[in-house]
């Protein structure tokens, strides 16, 4: 869970500055730190949210300066988690606490931070640079965004939406895992990345599976036709029904579950729901700051926003256009923010960064091309499983989509995007 977003600071409703009195400073300074708030001389680099783009800002920060006093801000419990392994959790029979890898004291003597803990981020003054949290004021030096994304709604609403649940941070696998019952019905709206992973791992876990897409296959944005229907296969033979071109318009109480009713009328009767329709970066805090918002937190290339010292990263962060809700971009953008804190100008270079799908049904390893690319994708089928290329009119390599053991050879793949291909297949190694 991030900062609430609510709106920022105004410069103008400050009060205009006045010098204080001869000998008065240290006396002002040492009032306002007891009261909560941490101003200069010694303002700290202050990082809201402690997510994995919080973290690894951090981590790698501390990497090349021991010395500057860091603040993190969170407004959930400050414990160290991997978001993406909430997805694949559930067949590992691992509770929320055993998805914490580092609680939240280690975190904080380890990387030599102050971690305010349970904490809201009201406003951001980029004036005054401070931050306005429940219990006080602090000053910082460079200010990081790393707040994340939230579920987009699933506009179901009345008697039933109570058990309509998204699983965006720990707390939420938490809820959700509670509301599951043994070998009980999920109904999952939204066939993309993240509604897939679920829907092999509940399937795995002994739950029956409906998933309600809108799109003509699972990953349609991602992955072309033949693989994303290699995936539905693969996850129908574990017992996941689709519902493909389908959306819920309605939801009402049955017994003890619900029914969904889609756009054509069809009805899926299920347990609970679980909505995985996407997510969609947080700006409100930053845009109630001033700063210049699209789909994310725009930021140059050194991952610096609108205003002076304030940067972002992670979920929330819109480089170049593009928001990237992966782990990889994720972590050349820390690693780069990390180095222009430490006074380092360092812009973000992404390199080829595949993702890998975690469907074990029928493992994926995607590179999508870019948008507008042109070309298109020439598809082999193997007995290990389905190399889809995407070449562009000279054939050179600009995507992937690697099904089966032929996902193994993403980085032989990824090794010749950009160059000239002649041919799809490149034996997977034998098992």
């Amino acid at each position: 869970m991030q900062p609430a977003l609510t709106p920022s600071l105004s410069p103008a409703s400050q009060p205009s500055p006045r010098p204080l009195p001869e000998g008065e400073g240290d006396k002002a300074e040492k009032d306002l730190t007891e009261s909560g708030q941490t101003l200069s001389p010694n303002r700290p680099i202050v990082i809201i949210g402690s997510g994995l783009a919080g973290y690894t800002v951090l981590r790698e920060f501390r990497k090349r300066d021991q010395a500057t006093p860091v603040t993190l801000i969170c407004a959930d419990d400050g414990h160290f988690y991997s978001k993406p392994n909430l997805s694949n959790a559930l067949a590992a029979g691992k509770g929320a606490e055993q998805l914490v890898n580092t609680p939240r004291e280690k975190m904080a003597s380890d990387l030599k931070a102050e971690i305010l803990a349970n904490t809201r981020v009201t406003a951001i003054d980029t004036v005054g640079k401070k931050v306005r949290r429940g219990d006080g004021e602090t000053g910082y030096s460079k200010l990081v965004l790393a707040l994340g994304a939230d579920a987009i709604p699933h506009g179901l609403t009345g008697p039933g939406s109570e058990k309509v649940f998204a699983v965006n941070d720990l707390q939420d696998y938490a809820t959700f895992r509670a509301a599951l019952k043994p070998g009980g019905k999920v109904a999952i709206l939204g066939g993309g990345l993240i509604g897939s992973e679920f829907a092999n791992d509940l399937a795995a876990s002994g739950h029956k599976v409906e998933v309600v897409h809108l799109g003509p296959w699972p990953l349609e944005r991602l992955i072309p036709e033949q693989v994303g229907r290699a995936l539905a296969d693969a996850l129908a033979e574990k017992g996941v029904a689709w519902h493909f071109g389908r959306t819920a318009k309605a939801i009402e109480p049955v017994g003890e579950g619900i029914g969904l009713t889609l756009d054509d009328g069809s009805r899926v009767e299920a347990d609970i729901v679980l909505s995985a329709i996407g997510l969609r970066s947080r700006t409100q805090l930053a845009a109630s700051a001033g700063l210049q918002v699209n789909r994310g937190i725009v930021v140059d290339k050194t991952l610096q926003a609108s205003a002076a010292d304030v940067y972002a990263a992670g979920d929330c962060a819109e480089v170049g256009g593009q928001v990237l809700p992966y782990v990889l971009p994720l972590m050349q953008q820390a690693r780069a923010l990390a180095a222009t804190l430490a006074g380092e100008t360092t812009e973000v270079r992404y390199p080829v960064m595949p993702v890998v799908v975690k469907t074990p049904a029928l493992p994926l390893a995607v590179l999508p091309p870019a948008p507008g690319a042109e070309g298109g994708w020439q598809v082999e089928c193997f007995d290990d499983g389905i190399c889809a290329l995407h070449l562009d009119n000279g054939r050179l390599l600009q995507g992937f989509a690697l099904a089966g053991r032929q996902a193994t050879q993403r980085a032989q793949y990824a090794a010749k995007v950009g160059q000239a291909v002649s041919q799809a297949r490149t034996p997977a190694p034998q098992a």
